[in-house]
Formats: structure tokens, C-alpha cells, sequence
């Protein structure tokens, strides 16, 4: 039976994958959402609720929620855990004020039971910045070594730049692709 589920949905295409968008305001996850759609940088707003759109990538197709991270919109986050395939956790690494902040958040969305599943990236995007935090520090600041049990990668990123986008996605693709 298996064989024949293989077949059809070779034939029909799998399904779209869930991922969130998540970080505080200002990180770049927008930026990043328009990056990986049409490619380029587009001029953005700060989200106020949120943007979905559709990423198609290596031939994998993705809905992606792109949810503001405004300190009065973030406890809304959890109305969107549902059926979540990966997370994309943007961390702006010149904004070394928050970065403590930054960590509170994720650990309390990681606690979520509707996310265990869920594969993390970890973005320490504005990587183009002089002084900001180095992948290692952004690492570190985040607590993310003592994640157990986890499917976790951090990548540097420039979204503005587009610099550090492909491997994170190449990564997410193929751990996507092995939890099917």
C-alpha cells in the first residue's frame, strides 16, 4: 500500500509544508519571505499580524506564515503552532540589547507542545552589519546547546544581501524531505 501512496503523490505532488516565520520586530523575517519568493529585496513595513505566502523550493512546495514580532503580537503566535513543519527563528545579530529577549521568546515557543515536531533553523541574520554577534555568539546567547531532542541548525544570514539563505534552505529541505 505503501507503494502505490508513493506513487500518487509522485503524481499529484506532496503536500505543501508549514513553516513559521518567527522573532522579534526588526530581525528581517520579512525581508527573508520576500528573498525567498521572488528573490530579491523589496521594500517592507513592520508586520502588523502577518503575511502568508507560497515558497516553492527545490520542487518543494511551502506555505509560509511570516508572523509580526511586535511585543503586543507575539503572544498571538501560538494561534499559528498548528500543524507546524519548521521553524525559521530570525535573530537580528546588531541587536545585541535584545538578543536576551530574543532567547525568552523561543524558549517559551519551543515549550509548545504543538511544535515538538518541528524542525528549528535558526537565522543570525544582519551578519553584513559591523559589531554584530558572530554565529557562535548568537548560538550561545540563545541557550541552544542545551536543546535536547531537537532538529536544530543556526546559519549566518544577510537577507538584505541574500548571503546565507541557500544553505539554510538546502538544510530545511532535506531534513523536510527525511521527516516525510
Amino acid at each position: 500500500m505503501g507503494g502505490v501512496m508513493s506513487y500518487f503523490r509522485g503524481l499529484f505532488g506532496a503536500r505543501e509544508m508549514r513553516i513559521l516565520i518567527l522573532g522579534l520586530d526588526g530581525a528581517g523575517k520579512t525581508t527573508i519571505l520576500y528573498r525567498l519568493q521572488v528573490g530579491e529585496v523589496v521594500t517592507t513595513i513592520p508586520t502588523i499580524g502577518f503575511n502568508v505566502e507560497q515558497v516553492e523550493y527545490k520542487n518543494l512546495k511551502f506555505q509560509v506564515w511570516d508572523l509580526g514580532g511586535q511585543t503586543s503580537i507575539r503572544p498571538y503566535w501560538r494561534c499559528y503552532y498548528a500543524n507546524t513543519d519548521a521553524i525559521i527563528y530570525v535573530v537580528d545579530s546588531a541587536d545585541r540589547d535584545r538578543v536576551g529577549i530574543s532567547r525568552q521568546e523561543l524558549a517559551t515557543m519551543l515549550q509548545e507542545d504543538e511544535l515538538q515536531g518541528a524542525v528549528l533553523a535558526v537565522l543570525a541574520n544582519k551578519q553584513d552589519i559591523a559589531g554584530c554577534l558572530t554565529e557562535t555568539e548568537v548560538y550561545k546567547a540563545l541557550g541552544l546547546d542545551a536543546l535536547r531532542n531537537r532538529t536544530i541548525q543556526i546559519f549566518k544570514t544577510s537577507a538584505s544581501k541574500g548571503e546565507g539563505l541557500d544553505p539554510a534552505m538546502d538544510w530545511l529541505a532535506n531534513q523536510l524531505q527525511q521527516k516525510k
